[in-house]
């Protein structure tokens, strides 16, 4: 997408107003004696003065310094179109504007430092707004409650007297329990028992006891025990 030009007048004539003060100035350093590079760099000198003066004139409105720059810049500005004008002859030009001209880069120099390294203004800072004072309401009304006074302490208590031990039970006479009623023994089991106890009398000569019948049977003690009832 193009841009369009558009053309500001007061640009342009900004534009060939500094085109005619850089040629008069120019013009007025070639008649007093600066020939070649030099003649060029007086009109640079006197606008970039001009502009850094401006420029910290708008940062700082009250800097007597920006202002006093901006002052010698203009007038030295001023002076070169006047004189260019037919005022002046440009073939015989006074000793005095020679030296002005000669001594112009040393106060351009001068000026230009002292405008570049001016301390920066502080930033202002906003005082800070008044808070909005809202009102204070009451405090509720507390009630405390009181804690009830301690117990007084009640007298340590007598001690009980020692009760008599009772006197001891007479002791009991374990009866013999009842003999434990024969469980019935199948003829086949009893057979097969009394081979067992007949060996076992040979081989030791005294009958089988209980605990052998189990055990070579295989069978509960109670068992065992009618079987060894039967068997003696």
């Amino acid at each position: 997408m193009l841009r369009t030009l558009r053309f500001d007048a007061v640009l342009i004539q900004a534009v060939i107003a500094g085109a005619l003060s850089f040629a008069h100035l120019h013009d007025l350093a070639v008649a007093a004696g600066q020939d070649g590079w030099k003649a060029w760099a007086y009109p640079v000198s006197v606008d970039l003065l001009l502009v850094a003066a401006w420029r910290r004139m708008r940062m700082e409105a009250e800097n007597r310094d920006a202002w006093l720059w901006f002052a010698i810049a203009l007038i030295a500005s001023l002076g070169a179109n006047i004189a260019t004008a037919g005022l002046l002859d440009l073939n015989n030009v006074p000793a005095w504007l020679r030296i002005l001209v000669a001594g112009w880069p040393a106060l351009a120099f001068l000026g230009g430092t002292l405008l570049a390294h001016a301390p920066a203004p502080e930033p202002q800072t906003p005082e800070p707004e008044p808070l909005e004072q809202h009102p204070v309401e009451p405090a509720p009304d507390l009630t405390v409650e009181r804690i009830p006074d301690p117990a007084p302490e009640l007298p340590p208590a007598e001690p009980a007297p020692e009760a008599t031990p009772p006197e001891p039970a007479p002791p009991t006479v374990a009866l013999p329990a009842p003999p434990a009623a024969a469980v019935p023994v199948p003829p086949a089991l009893l057979d097969h028992a009394r081979k067992i106890a007949d060996a076992h009398r040979v081989q030791t000569g005294s009958p089988i006891d209980a605990a052998t019948l189990r055990a070579r049977l295989g069978v509960p003690a109670a068992l065992a025990d009618s079987i060894a009832l039967q068997l003696a």
